[in-house]
């Protein structure tokens, strides 16, 4: 892990792996993790993909190793923007592959939209122009009675498939979420729940992966339709019986679609 410090001065952590050969110079993927998550939330992602490419994680500022804002700095998209165009820029990364599940994946659609220079293609799990079809002003309120940890315990499954997980995965997945300063992680998604930016998709330009969870209980499941329509160059997969969190319920079939997307659009890695 290393770390480097914002323009705004927020100290955020990432992690390169590279285990390509070195005499090649290997295209950059980027995995930018969901909202209560962090980098780690990839492992299961990395062996495989390091291989083929230059796998840059970040955690986002509040999340995992990435120092916590204060209270009055402000919080909007552009800023977790500039945040992965500043990490690129000191990775010396001109432009990457793009790998997001939920929030994360909403970064990486702004960033497409604000800086297509730097995008070289999108994959999105589970991420729609925004969180505005969501109950989480219900969900506020339930976590400030019972907290975190026990909030995400509570609804479980609508985000990993429970049956099909060990016991110990699901646990460290409460934990990790867990360690999230809560009033900024209520900020955090608040935001998301403000944002819309549909009717701007058909500015993406970049080939982009859909990956829709076909038990969409986090949002609508007709966006990911709707965004297939707009986005010129998409492609729509539906990971059948799976809920929300697809990064963490299915990693091998996600590293297998990413490979195959990444393979056909651009060659072998």
């Amino acid at each position: 892990m290393s770390s480097f410090t914002t323009s705004d001065g927020i100290q955020l952590s990432y992690y390169i792996d590279d285990s390509t050969r070195p005499w090649r110079k290997p295209d950059t993927l980027l995995l930018l993790h969901a909202a209560m998550g962090s980098a780690k939330r990839y492992f299961a992602w990395v062996p495989r993909l390091s291989g083929h490419y230059r796998v840059l994680r970040m955690d986002m500022r509040g999340h995992g190793a990435s120092e916590l804002p204060a209270p009055d700095k402000p919080l909007n998209m552009e800023r977790l923007v500039q945040d992965v165009v500043e990490l690129l820029d000191h990775a010396n990364c001109q432009q990457a592959h793009i790998a997001g599940n939920s929030a994360g994946g909403y970064i990486g659609q702004n960033l497409a939209l604000t800086h297509p220079d730097r995008v070289k293609s999108l994959m999105l799990f589970s991420s729609t122009p925004g969180l505005r079809q969501s109950q989480w002003g219900e969900w506020l309120k339930r976590v400030a009675e019972i907290g975190l940890r026990n909030f995400l315990a509570e609804n479980i499954r609508d985000r990993l498939p429970v049956d099909q997980l060990e016991p110990e995965h699901i646990e460290w997945f409460l934990d990790e979420a867990d360690k999230l300063d809560v009033d900024f992680g209520g900020r955090f998604v608040t935001l998301m729940t403000q944002l819309d930016w549909t009717e701007r998709l058909h500015e993406i330009r970049c080939p982009t992966l859909i990956a829709r969870p076909g038990l969409a209980n986090i949002g609508s499941g007709d966006q990911y339709e709707e965004m297939h329509r707009r986005i010129p160059d998409s492609q729509l997969i539906t990971y059948e019986g799976l809920p929300h969190h697809l990064t963490d319920a299915a990693p091998e079939r996600c590293v297998d679609d990413v490979l195959a997307f990444l393979r056909w659009r651009f060659g072998a890695a």
